[in-house]
């Protein structure tokens, strides 16, 4: 069972000081620094590095997990960005542009010959692949496969639908095929599926109906823009209070019915099977985690 907490991954541009310091007062479970996309022109990649790579070992960062979204493996900057990145306080990094599993597969390759020229444990960096292309959503299973660095899976929506030559309806019709499919493959495999951005981060309403769909395809987190977002993420990716009691109430009944050597339990006339035990467990596994962080 993966037990890693990625309620919310939230995006940083790695150059804007004041940006970094928002972050290290937020509640975001995990810090997506990015060199990639948000940071223009390409002389501000090395600023990016630099100022990631000061507020990572000044200890700003140290109760969030921390992964840096490095540049594609086309651009020129990948080797500079793992090189400088490859620090304690780093827990694996977000590779954009994952199209097969090859490509996550000459990263992870590329993550060991660093640990092996540092000194480092080999498989300590862990990887989130980027699925935003039509491609990569085809072969996403080989991506989920690629290395047991593979932690999480996250989608990039406008990516994908630009690639697709598709258009990003209100509805979210032509993003909900590839959402399911990525869920499906990320469960498949033992890794967390995590939902796309919400580009209008001022509209909390059409969050919170995109979190709704999210949950309801078994993602287990979503990557986020602002620290507005984080309190109705959270609400959406931690079990209520009263999933909670229902879990432990549905496991105490099964637990009874096994001793009693019953063939089954009932819980609101529902029978309780194998498949509701089983994501009772997970429900408190998560609920135990999110507990010990709020501490």
């Amino acid at each position: 069972m993966n037990n890693y907490l990625f309620r919310s991954l939230m995006f940083v541009p790695g150059h804007n000081e004041k940006l970094l310091a928002s972050a290290s007062k937020s509640n975001a479970d995990v810090l997506l620094f990015d060199i990639e996309d948000s940071v223009q022109p390409i002389a501000n990649k090395q600023v990016a590095r630099d100022k990631i790579s000061e507020w990572i070992s000044n200890g700003n960062f140290d109760n969030y997990y921390v992964f840096p979204r490095v540049n594609d493996r086309e651009s020129g900057q990948l080797l500079k960005d793992i090189y400088q990145l490859t620090i304690d306080g780093v827990h694996g990094f977000m590779y954009p542009k994952s199209q097969t599993g090859r490509d996550v597969y000459f990263f992870a390759k590329l993550l060991e010959t660093m640990e092996y020229e540092k000194g480092i444990p080999i498989g300590t960096f862990k990887i989130i692949p980027l699925i935003e292309t039509a491609a990569a959503v085809m072969n996403v299973q080989d991506i989920c496969q690629a290395s047991k660095r593979v932690v999480a899976i996250a989608f990039g929506c406008e990516d994908f639908v630009a690639d697709l030559g598709g258009i990003h309806d209100h509805e979210g019709q032509s993003i909900y095929t590839p959402r399911a499919i990525i869920a499906m493959a990320a469960k498949a495999n033992n890794v967390l599926p995590i939902d796309t951005v919400h580009i209008n981060i001022h509209d909390l309403e059409d969050l919170e109906r995109n979190l709704i769909i999210a949950k309801n395809l078994g993602f287990e987190g979503m990557l986020t823009l602002h620290p507005k977002e984080l309190p109705l993420v959270h609400k959406y990716f931690s079990p209520s209070a009263k999933e909670i009691s229902d879990a432990k109430e549905m496991l105490g009944l099964f637990d009874k019915a096994v001793k009693d050597e019953k063939g089954v339990a009932v819980i609101n006339d529902r029978f309780i099977g194998p498949p509701m035990v089983y994501a009772a467990k997970k429900l408190l596994v998560k609920a135990k985690i999110i507990a010990k962080k709020t501490k």
